[in-house]
């Protein structure tokens, strides 16, 4: 049996027995019966419900009542009431005043049974999202970087050491990673944190310009210089300047950031004296710089000038733990910046959540999520919400050119790792993290189970 539960209330004696043996096995939960609404209030104070299952028409204290004094201590509670035919507008008032749903009697068995399980999929959910919101706040969230997987925890020990430096910093990983995020925070945590702080998005800037607005220039340097002009690394003085996608940069440009970071100065277009700075530098790339070197257009020289201190940041999929504590994150800060309503996740959209690739990674996700909260109608955002498929297995595994370079033993544990992250992720995000249910569901042993999580690296934490 599952830690489910409900509470029934109800004067009639026969129809509490018939409910508790019939719901608490085809439920699969545990069910408390009680016959007015004084000792249900008293059950509710001592006790927290999955479900409250309340008849309306009840002697002394009845089902509305009841409904109201739960409301004010318990606002989230759900509560289903129980209505003859012949008091609809009764139940109607009471879904207005916080039902979640109500059920006339004499009951259809299998239509209760689907209405108790939406109900308590509701309750799940809800209390979900409430340790998801609370687990965000108290530790998991860093300088707005979301995560509590073993690896993002080794990145975030790494920012607190970097930040405290002086020497350049290089980020790398995939785009929609959070390189940004991470620049921030090691400006955010350094000595530097009351000075400027630049982002410059270097593939944005036509080359012609970049330069110009990087170290500035004098009047009459080109056409249309009618006056001097501060360059960004002026502005980032006693600061630091972030120089985002540094791989797409000119060899002209690479040659004169070199001279920065070796003379810490910098020399205006169309001016004959250079200008000292005092600036740190965090560069970053989702380009392999090595092989752009192999290539001959960029240069080791200024590599090693940049890559003092790497950081490397993990694609989503290599830390699939994380995504239902990610995904409720971005949740929360979307619903508060569009001024709707928090919703939550279906078990199954969270499920899809998990299995996928994610080949944009968060910012992938996050679009996704706000894809969501604007198409859903409902409490709960869906799959068809934001239009995402099911992916088969072969598919969010294997992401196209992931076995380039690599040995055929080193492809095979890849393999296993991202098979096994996205098969098990999914049902155990399915089953909140249930190790029980979900290894009855994977057809093994409970403890065959937690062995292939420890291999590769799956808590259950992540998905309750």
């Amino acid at each position: 049996m599952t830690d489910r539960s409900i509470l029934i209330v109800d004067d009639e004696r026969d129809m509490l027995v018939l409910l508790k043996r019939s719901l608490e096995p085809d439920l699969n939960c545990r069910v408390t019966v009680v016959s007015s609404g004084a000792e249900a209030l008293q059950h509710v104070s001592r006790e927290d419900f999955d479900l409250i299952l309340a008849d309306i028409k009840m002697p002394g204290m009845d089902g509305l009542a009841l409904l109201e004094l739960v409301k004010q201590d318990h606002p989230e509670q759900t509560v289903v009431m129980m209505t003859g035919h012949g008091s609809i507008e009764t139940a109607v008032e009471a879904m207005k005043n916080g039902a979640y749903d109500f059920i006339t009697k004499p009951f259809d068995h299998d239509a209760l049974l689907l209405r108790l399980e939406k109900a308590l999929e509701r309750s799940t959910l809800k209390k979900e999202n409430r340790r998801l919101k609370k687990e965000s706040r108290a530790t998991h969230v860093f300088q707005e970087l979301v995560g509590k997987s073993a690896v993002m925890l080794r990145v975030f020990e790494t920012i607190r050491m970097v930040a405290d430096t002086e020497f350049t910093v290089l980020i790398t990983g995939e785009s929609g990673t959070g390189k940004d995020l991470t620049a921030r925070a090691i400006h955010a945590l350094s000595p530097r944190s009351g000075g400027p702080y630049v982002p410059v998005n270097c593939p944005t800037v036509p080359e012609q310009i970049l330069e110009s607005e990087l170290f500035g220039y004098k009047k009459g340097a080109f056409t249309h210089a009618t006056q001097n002009k501060i360059g960004l690394f002026q502005e980032a003085n006693r600061g630091t300047i972030f120089l985002d996608e540094i791989g797409d940069v000119s060899p002209a440009i690479q040659t004169k950031l070199l001279r920065v970071i070796q003379e810490k100065e910098i020399k205006p277009l169309g001016d004959t004296r250079t200008i000292s700075v005092d600036v740190r530098i965090v560069s970053s790339t989702n380009q392999n710089l090595r092989e752009k070197i192999r290539q001959g257009t960029f240069r080791e020289d200024l590599f090693y000038r940049l890559n003092v201190l790497p950081i490397h940041l993990p694609a989503l999929r290599e830390r699939r733990e994380d995504i239902p504590l990610i995904a409720s994150h971005l949740l929360e800060k979307h619903c508060a910046s569009l001024s709707k309503p928090l919703k939550g996740f279906s078990p199954e959209l969270m499920g899809m959540f998990v299995e996928r690739p994610w080949e944009g990674n968060v910012r992938e996700l996050e679009n996704v999520i706000i894809q969501g909260i604007l198409f859903s109608g409902g409490e709960e955002i869906q799959p068809q919400d934001v239009r995402l498929e099911r992916l088969t297995y072969a598919a969010a595994c294997l992401p196209e050119d992931v076995f380039q370079g690599m040995v055929y033993k080193d492809a095979k544990e890849k393999t296993l790792q991202q098979f096994n992250s996205a098969y098990l992720g999914r049902i155990l995000a399915e089953t909140g993290g249930n190790i029980t249910q979900a290894a009855r569901i994977c057809g093994l042993e409970r403890q065959s189970l937690q062995q292939i999580m420890r291999r590769y690296g799956l808590t259950a934490e992540g998905f309750r």
